[in-house]
């Protein structure tokens, strides 16, 4: 049924909303495309026109000119500090090509014995117990040693780092949604804390390089190309948010889903092949990024729609990865459907660099909880989501069960 009425966006940023979105972003899809604030942002939640638009170079991921009012820009735009994912061609080009060698299949599968041990020996932390937060037991901690080990970070300040994640990831909220000043002073000393951090570990690199993909960043070269220091902290920077935070909550809302659903769990059981669809389902049915921004750099058209130059789109991607002229029944978590076509992990120039290893611990992950966790209960009075719009996921996820295999 189409809605007749323009849902309340605002309802995003609720509190209430955290637990289920869903209803609203169907009604945000259904009425989309629409304009707000005066035609400087853009609504739209279809898959056909968010793969269009993701696909497209001219849409532009550069956000810091926009006609937004100051006050809804994002704290990364407002301070001049864009990030590996707010760059062009030809920067993001150069960029991109540059990192990517540091993520190429062969690399990424060398990963799978580390991340199966890590996973191990974070089981055993509870095996003597009946209960474990999947939150911070397993899905939190899973993805930041691994970043951590990638980056060279001692194992003495793995700790700082996962503050300062959880800091770092609120920048990627809009602006509208972060409005209490000591989140963002939170935010401020994050930021001037891992800068100073990485400015000091590149230093010491670049004199005595070791085996992390932090030398191999700093060394790589192409046609006598190298990564500048602002570009190397930059793209830590997203390392550390993409690469932990996002997998955090594909691990969690993996876990959830599966226990919501036992007719899914048990026909994982039943057949471990079935992970790596699994693991596609839980990006399309509950995606650990919800939204994400174009801008226009000219006039364009969106049905009745005309946005102006430099105009901001919203693209809703959780709306689209429930699109049901894509998939059918969308609402339904069904672990053997071909999910591959969601837009989780973005489309076209700005593909998320790291999808093979979010993939492969939340594969190992989610194999691990289905083999190993007998008789699992969700204490549904103790799980709670985290503030965030844009990245989603449950903040803490007690868990009960009978034993370990």
């Amino acid at each position: 049924m189409t809605t007749t009425h323009q849902p309340n966006i605002g309802a995003l940023f609720d509190p209430a909303t955290r637990p289920n979105p869903y209803p609203l972003y169907h009604e945000l899809r259904e009425f989309g495309p629409f304009a707000l604030l005066d035609g400087a942002l853009t609504v739209l939640g279809t898959h056909e026109r968010c793969t269009t638009i993701l696909r497209d170079p001219r849409f532009s991921s550069d956000r810091t000119r926009t006609r937004l009012p100051r006050r809804f820009d994002r704290p990364e735009e407002q301070r001049g500090r864009p990030s590996f994912l707010s760059l062009d061609p030809p920067d993001h080009t150069r960029l991109r090509r540059l990192v990517a060698k540091a993520f190429t299949p062969r690399v990424i599968a060398g990963l799978e014995p580390r991340i199966r041990e890590i996973v191990a020996e974070l089981f055993a932390a509870f095996a003597d117990r009946d209960t474990f937060d999947v939150v911070g037991e397993l899905a939190y901690p899973l993805p930041v040693r691994i970043i951590c080990e990638l980056l060279g970070v001692p194992e003495a300040d793995h700790e700082r780092f996962e503050r300062w994640s959880r800091n770092l990831v609120r920048a990627l909220d809009p602006a509208m949604a972060v409005t209490d000043p000591a989140e963002v002073a939170d935010i401020e000393t994050a930021q001037y804390e891992f800068t100073e951090y990485f400015t000091a570990l590149i230093a010491t690199r670049r004199t005595t390089p070791g085996d992390d993909l932090l030398s191999r960043l700093i060394l790589i070269e192409e046609q006598g190309d190298q990564l500048t220091e602002a570009e190397l902290i930059a793209t830590c920077v997203l390392l550390l948010v993409a690469g932990h935070e996002t997998t955090a909550n594909l691990i969690a809302n993996g876990v959830l889903a599966l226990l919501r659903h036992p007719d899914q769990l048990a026909a994982l059981r039943a057949d471990p092949t079935l992970v790596a669809g699994t693991v596609e389902e839980v990006l399309r049915y509950d995606p650990p990024v919800q939204l994400t921004t174009r801008v226009v750099r000219q006039p364009t058209r969106f049905g009745d729609v005309e946005v102006p130059t430099d105009g901001v789109l919203l693209l809703m991607l959780a709306a689209a990865n429930r699109d049901p002229a894509v998939f059918a029944e969308p609402d339904r978590f069904d672990i053997t459907r071909d999910a591959h076509q969601h837009l989780s992990f973005a489309a076209g120039p700005h593909f998320c660099l790291g999808a093979g290893l979010a993939r492969l611990e939340a594969t190992v992950a989610l194999s691990a909880f289905a083999d190993r966790v007998v008789d699992p209960l969700l204490d549904n009075d103790s799980l709670r989501y985290r503030p965030h719009v844009n990245l989603r996921g449950p903040e803490r996820m007690p868990v009960g069960f009978s034993r370990l295999l």
